[in-house]
């Protein structure tokens, strides 16, 4: 049984016993002091250009960017004119902050739209392929009109052009299938925000979506990875199967003491029991947003469980506002870039799946060789929109 499982089926006791507060804030602080770092492995080789296939860049939660240029959509667009082969860019969902795609007559459109275009100019300056996937907050934050919300996204990137594109398209989960230029890489897209979604919907039998119901999703997804063949595949959607950042319950042990800091960072008056009470609200589950909720718990197991046949090289997400690499079921690696915007970062732990973490803004890139082999690149951006790999390794050698 993995971390995960485990904290889950804990949750889940607690919830039915008596002394559920005392037990849960103890459970609270032990997970706040998640163990240290391990050692980190001897940086990969940096690959010949020439020997590249694919160059596939992954960023998350990008729906905020500054006005006056944007540090990471700057390294990003500087790291794509100098990546080699055919060049995507999927940006893994929340790409409007903080309601998505408002309406036209709206008072905040206008910035809205800035936002959005700010993302699709970084990647139409480079000549690259831009897909977006929807994130929960382009399904307006779970509004009742997220269906909607989602679909303005969509058309309004068919209007602005720049060859950029919002899949699965509709509003529809998906999965959809991008077969790249290059014959050892298979893109699969999903919309997860479909499935915790409690408002108006996409839904078999009326849905005018392949796939409209959630066994109908699975379905397809098996016979995706079956017919992938030798093909290396990557999963990418928005919500992540594994996480040590808050939507996996993990909250540092400041935040029980000084919770606060929250409202503002100088606000260091500690309230050690008090503040306990919103990180451990969280970890029982009571936000559907997080992997303790039980719509989101079912998600990961109903997902884990259709890949597990086929098992895909890498299952990319956002969601969480940091850098994570870790291992664990569902697909070899599982990939959380979701620093998107500098600044708008969260704390991260580490746990026995944890490869990786850190609290940073910026991005990843999977470079699939001509050989077959498959790198990645974990960059950190700082103020001033330079981009540093901090991480990197084989993910297949």
């Amino acid at each position: 049984m993995s971390l995960f499982d485990y904290k889950s089926s804990t949750i889940r006791k607690l919830r039915e016993t008596p002394t559920v507060i005392a037990a849960v804030a103890l459970l609270g602080l032990v997970y706040a002091c998640a163990r240290p770092a391990p050692a980190v492995l001897a940086p990969a080789p940096a690959a010949q250009a020439a020997n590249v296939e694919t160059s596939l860049f992954l960023i998350g939660d990008a729906g905020e960017p500054a006005a006056d240029g944007e540090p990471v959509l700057v390294a990003l667009t500087h790291a794509i004119e100098a990546a080699a082969g055919e060049r995507v860019v999927v940006f893994l969902g929340d790409n409007i902050y903080p309601r998505g795609m408002p309406d036209s007559l709206a008072a905040n459109r206008a910035d809205a739209e800035r936002r959005l275009a700010a993302q699709v100019d970084a990647v139409r300056a480079t000549g690259a392929q831009g897909i977006f996937i929807p994130g929960n907050h382009d399904w307006a934050k779970l509004g009742p009109d997220g269906w909607e919300a989602a679909r303005r996204q969509e058309r309004y990137l068919a209007r602005y052009g720049g060859g950029a594109i919002l899949l699965p398209s509709g509003g529809c989960p998906g999965p959809v299938a991008r077969e790249l230029l290059g014959q050892r890489l298979l893109l699969v897209l999903l919309d997860t925000q479909w499935f915790l979604h409690t408002g108006p919907r996409p839904l078999h039998p009326g849905a005018d979506c392949p796939a409209g119901s959630e066994r109908e999703v699975m379905d397809s997804l098996r016979a995706l990875l079956g017919r992938a063949g030798e093909r290396q595949v990557v999963i990418a959607a928005h919500h992540p199967l594994r996480s040590a950042g808050p939507h996996g319950g993990y909250f540092p042990l400041v935040d029980h003491v000084f919770p606060l800091r929250k409202v503002a960072d100088w606000l260091w008056l500690p309230l050690p029991v008090i503040g306990s009470v919103y990180p451990l609200s969280r970890m029982l589950g009571l936000i559907p947003q997080d992997l303790a909720h039980g719509d989101y718990e079912r998600l990961r197991r109903t997902l884990e469980e259709a890949l597990a046949p086929a098992r895909p090289l890498v299952y990319a997400a956002g969601h969480e506002h940091a850098l994570q690499v870790l291992t664990g079921d569902g697909a070899a690696f599982h990939l959380v870039s979701g620093g998107g915007y500098y600044g708008h970062t969260n704390a991260v732990g580490w746990r026995d799946e944890t490869l990786f973490a850190r609290r940073a803004s910026g991005f990843m890139v999977l470079e699939v060789l001509k050989d077959g082999r498959v790198r990645l690149g974990v960059v950190q951006v700082n103020a001033a929109g330079v981009g540093i790999e901090v991480y990197s390794r084989w993910l297949r050698e």
